[in-house]
């Protein structure tokens, strides 16, 4: 089914997938879903200073962000690579992408994350982390879609990890998506947005042990389907930084600055806070 619909947003144009994804976006606003309720106690935790009419309209909008993200996957997935690198207006920052050191992509779930590694990936190889969904046929769909061309994904686990250090081995990138719960081994305790949050340490190990750079990626959403700009920015979270405590915790400073940036393209229906927070149902 979800083949099916995704192939239908696919054949329309930009503007017109992203008018279908911005009414799924309103339909989940006005009705109790889970993404809903998710999002209103994240941004609720997350921006404590905003009036609750304020944080209303920033939910509404972000459950709008949100569908747009779900129709254009349609586009991404089933054009290719050279093709999704049409609807990108500017790439800022390209030149960091330009050199020969081992560079990790760091890849927050806020704008069109999807489409980052693919464009990356029409110019160099690039080994992209994933987590593996729960049901079987989505996964293998997902990975079908995903592991394309200079584009290989790697499992979250030690084999995916063994896979990201041979391709940085090669000279090739990798990129993660630093902003999920990595489980009990995988992560550590960090600030984020003033809460306590368990946080993924394998990118910061990975920078010390490769004396590696580190890019945050991510693709802005234009209005009016217009398409993307792609904006790559360095950040540093090994200078200053006495152990993996603090570097975890400038990368989540860097996150943070970025969603700061553009609040309403966050992902907020995630249970990001889930270590630290009992979410209400």
């Amino acid at each position: 089914m979800i083949r099916i619909f995704l192939f239908c947003c696919s054949i329309l144009p930009l503007r017109a997938n992203h008018f279908l994804g911005s009414l799924i976006g309103k339909f989940i606003y006005h009705f109790n879903s889970d993404a809903k309720r998710v999002s209103i106690q994240n941004i609720a935790l997350c921006f404590p200073e905003l009036s609750q009419q304020e944080r209303d309209a920033l939910v509404k909008q972000s459950l709008i962000e949100t569908g747009k993200g779900l129709t254009e996957s349609g586009i991404v997935w089933n054009e290719s690579f050279n093709d999704n690198a049409k609807y990108i207006r500017r790439f800022i920052g390209k030149e960091h992408l330009d050199s020969t050191e081992k560079t990790i992509l760091l890849t927050p779930h806020i704008g069109c994350w999807e489409i980052t590694g693919r464009v990356i990936a029409c110019d160099r190889a690039l080994t992209f982390l994933y987590k593996p969904l729960n049901k079987s046929g989505q996964d293998a769909y997902l990975f079908e879609r995903r592991n394309q061309g200079n584009l290989t994904m790697a499992s979250a686990d030690r084999s995916g990890v063994l896979k990201l250090q041979r391709a940085m081995a090669k000279g090739h990138l990798i990129g993660i998506l630093p902003d999920q719960d990595p489980g009990k081994e995988g992560g550590l305790m960090a600030p984020f947005f003033n809460q306590s949050v368990n946080t993924m340490t394998l990118l910061a190990k990975l920078t010390k042990k490769n004396n590696a750079k580190v890019i945050i990626l991510w693709a802005k959403r234009l209005d009016k389907g217009r398409g993307f700009d792609l904006i790559a920015e360095p950040i540093d979270i090994l200078s200053g930084a006495k152990n993996i405590f603090e570097q975890v915790s400038k990368m989540n400073s860097a996150i943070e600055a970025l969603v700061r940036q553009c609040p309403e393209q966050y992902l907020w229906s995630y249970r990001r806070f889930k270590s630290s927070h009992s979410y209400d149902e």
